[in-house]
């Protein structure tokens, strides 16, 4: 995305008036932000948790009402019928994808989702049984491959090629991921990458990734728990296999909140594709014949096994429609902006008379990175971490010495971004 990006000023009255031209500003106000003695906090852990819409009491009150009025007979007669719920989610999830309707749905929870994905697409043979990923993925991404690998009866170390930075470099390079595709073509079964790196918040390139390992002949997935309503995605478009993604992060729909999955149409619309079956993905028409043989509901929802949880649904429906209206393309035109800031900022406090500097390693370009910057703390750990959360900065600490910063363009404010530098000048100085 090309963007232009204004001549930053370290500057209260510069960021009232950026906030001032932020046609995403209105949506501040629809999110609770919470206080820390007694004022707003400066919350930049999006990444982790999203903040709640203040819509979110209302929409599971309803469905609570519902509940207590209906009792079962709300699967057909509440105001959203339970029955069908999760295809009130299908056209946003579809547009914040870059999908068709029919290769996406809302269900389960997201390292669930991916053992289900697994067991259609990662189905190896004497020949192809390896799998490249990312090095430093996170964690729960690299147990499930462990455990893929030993429930095929095969030994991780055997199957899992970690792919991670060179020495002396933080990030991992493109290129380094395609020799190995192209050194192991023969032997693999797929290439699975998390979309956006959760510790660096490298933004990987999914369509050329996709590209590759196509022409070896392996599958390409994705984990976009760090990536969906973070950055633009087309997985159709792409020609993505599949992926699977978290709603709590950027998505702002919950404390674990429900998973979606995108499966791309080649696949889903074969019944013949292999997957672990449940009765939500029968053929609704005969769902309730209670029929012996599974009759896969064509697309994604054929993935579905258990039926829907109505009350994480109700958030996520409200997060949804927020993140549509605003455009996934006009939050990510924010997003430039206010990681841009923030990265200003990082360097005018390096030219501070302070023993403590900081080294971004984010990637320095915009289109390789999303809503979030990683940032070494040098000359100083833990304790300049802990001074910003007694100011009331709500951040993410990972060890040894590297503060994880999201500002999250939805309720983010270039304000929130200038305070925090105001704040931090103060612990350094």
């Amino acid at each position: 995305m090309k963007i232009s990006i204004p001549e930053f000023k370290f500057d209260e009255l510069f960021a009232k008036r950026m906030d001032e031209q932020d046609p995403l500003n209105k949506f501040r106000s629809q999110f609770q932000i919470p206080e820390i003695n007694a004022k707003e906090c400066l919350y930049f852990t999006g990444n982790s948790l999203g903040l709640m819409p203040k819509k979110a009491k209302e929409a599971v009150d309803t469905e609570l009402n519902d509940w207590g009025t209906w009792g079962v007979e709300g699967h057909f007669h509440a105001k959203h019928p339970w029955f069908s719920y999760h295809e009130l989610l299908t056209e946003n999830l579809a547009t914040l994808s870059g999908s068709k309707n029919h290769e996406v749905v809302a269900m389960n929870g997201l390292t669930a989702n991916l053992h289900f994905l697994f067991a259609s697409f990662y189905r190896p043979t004497a020949k192809r049984f390896k799998i490249i990923c990312e090095k430093k993925a996170f964690p729960s991404d690299q147990y499930m491959l462990e455990s893929q690998a030993i429930h095929h009866g095969l030994k991780p170390s055997d199957v899992i090629i970690e792919i991670g930075p060179r020495e002396g470099q933080q990030l991992i390079g493109h290129e380094d991921i395609y020799k190995a595709i192209e050194k192991h073509g023969d032997e693999l079964a797929l290439v699975f990458i998390g979309g956006v790196n959760y510790y660096s918040g490298q933004l990987f390139d999914m369509k050329s990734i996709t590209s590759h390992a196509h022409s070896v002949g392996a599958l390409a997935g994705f984990d976009l728990a760090h990536a969906f309503g973070n950055v633009e995605l087309a997985l159709h478009d792409w020609e993505v296999d599949f992926a699977a993604w978290c709603s709590y992060k950027y998505l702002n729909s919950g404390p674990g909140s429900i998973s979606g999955v995108f499966i791309n149409e080649k696949h889903g619309l074969d019944p013949d594709t292999p997957r672990l079956s449940g009765w939500w993905g029968y053929d609704k028409k005969k769902r309730f014949l209670m029929d012996d043989g599974f009759q896969a509901i064509p697309g994604a929802e054929g993935w579905q096994l258990s039926n829907a949880p109505i009350l994480s649904m109700a958030v996520h429906r409200v997060a949804l429609d927020l993140h549509c209206s605003a455009s996934m393309h006009e939050l990510r035109k924010k997003s430039i902006l206010l990681t841009s800031y923030l990265e200003f900022i990082f360097k005018e406090l390096n030219n501070a008379d302070s023993i403590i500097k900081f080294e971004i390693i984010t990637p320095e370009e915009i289109e390789q990175r999303g809503s979030q910057l990683s940032v070494i703390v040098v000359g100083g750990g833990k304790d300049i971490f802990d001074a910003l959360s007694n100011e009331g900065v709500v951040a993410d600490w990972r060890e040894p010495n590297v503060i994880r910063l999201a500002p999250v363009p939805i309720y983010n404010s270039f304000s929130d971004v200038f305070k925090f530098g105001q704040l931090l000048k103060k612990i350094i100085l």
